[in-house]
């Protein structure tokens, strides 16, 4: 199983506090036993949100929106894709993370959906093109 482990945004990591040296030392040793452990896929922290944008959908219309947001308790800061064999297991991996912000902190941990979750709705024809998505990702050169 995947799993999508959200670091929830406060209000330092929203202000553009950049983690201590010592943090950053501490998540690179938790980030290498993930990746020894092969539980580790993909993982970074993003910028504030006043960096960034959304699009609101409304039918056919989109409006952007420019950060910053108001809520950070519903923003990320950063996230990890990792494989585990169980929402246990994901939990286990958790507790064991350094404390990513200074004070109090969240993380959130999210399964992703995988082809056989979508039942019929996902046709043949539709795993053919996921599939050819997939190839063309993982043969992408870098920039």
């Amino acid at each position: 199983m995947r799993f999508m482990v959200l670091v929830k945004a406060t209000a330092d990591s929203e202000a553009g506090v950049m983690p201590t040296e010592q943090l950053l030392a501490d998540m690179g040793r938790f980030n290498e036993e993930l990746a020894k452990a092969g539980v580790m896929l993909a993982g970074e922290g993003l910028h504030p949100s006043s960096k960034g944008a959304r699009v609101r959908f409304s039918g056919s219309a989109r409006q952007v929106i420019d950060g910053p947001f108001a809520e950070t308790k519903e923003l990320v800061a950063g996230f990890w894709i990792w494989q585990c064999a169980s929402m246990e297991e994901a939990i286990s991996w958790v507790k064991r993370c350094p404390n990513p912000m200074p004070g109090e902190s969240d993380i959130e941990i999210r399964r992703i959906f995988e082809a056989e979750d979508f039942g019929d709705a996902f046709t043949p024809e539709l795993r053919e093109q996921e599939e050819r998505l997939r190839e063309q990702l993982e043969n992408k050169p870098a920039h």
